[in-house]
């Protein structure tokens, strides 16, 4: 007697094959996931939350936003009050509607928001005017538009370049000020550029 195997319906086959794609989707889906990285930990205590991949925006009274801060990780603690980022990248809007963009390698926001604090290479930059500040240290005080260095400042406005101990602008009126020992290079103007 010989035994002879049946072809399997079309329904099994059917079956067979959603099971390996699916299987196959599952996956390609375990690929795209990222594990959150560890809780971070200093002096001022655990977060209350963190959040990786974030941008924050930040509105008046009167809802008009008036700050942006985008960075791929922002940290909280209760105990002082504190926002920790790193690396964050900032749009500051002024009221004539200008964009201001700041960065650093850190930067915190005081209790209550304010002042906002930027660490290690900070800048600010005004494309409309075409100066960019490069400095160690800068803060911006959202509450008066003031932005201020508190280590040696860069001031580069095209080929000029002017350096000073203290940075202030205020950001609503549209004025700066570089203060202490202030030493600048002001290459003369090409002539077929003049003209």
């Amino acid at each position: 007697m010989a035994w002879r195997l049946r072809k399997p319906p079309a329904r099994v086959w059917l079956v067979l094959l959603l099971l390996a794609l699916g299987g196959v989707l599952a996956i390609i889906e375990q690929r795209d996931v990222t594990l959150p990285g560890p809780v971070p930990h200093d002096e001022a205590g655990e977060p209350d939350f963190y959040l990786e991949g974030s941008r924050m925006t930040r509105f008046d009274a009167q809802g008009r936003a008036y700050q942006r801060l985008e960075t791929p990780r922002l940290v909280h603690t209760p105990e002082d009050d504190v926002t920790r980022a790193e690396t964050p990248r900032i749009r500051i809007f002024d009221e004539e509607g200008r964009i201001w963009f700041a960065r650093g390698k850190t930067g915190t926001l005081g209790a209550g928001g304010n002042p906002l604090t930027l660490r290690g290479d900070a800048q600010l930059e005004a494309p409309e005017e075409g100066w960019r500040l490069d400095t160690e240290t800068l803060v911006y005080d959202n509450a008066t538009s003031h932005a201020w260095s508190e280590s040696e400042a860069l001031l580069r406005q095209h080929e000029q370049r002017v350096r000073g101990e203290r940075f202030d602008a205020w950001i609503d009126e549209g004025r700066m000020r570089l203060t202490d020992n202030v030493r600048g290079i002001h290459p003369p103007i090409d002539e077929e550029q003049g003209s």
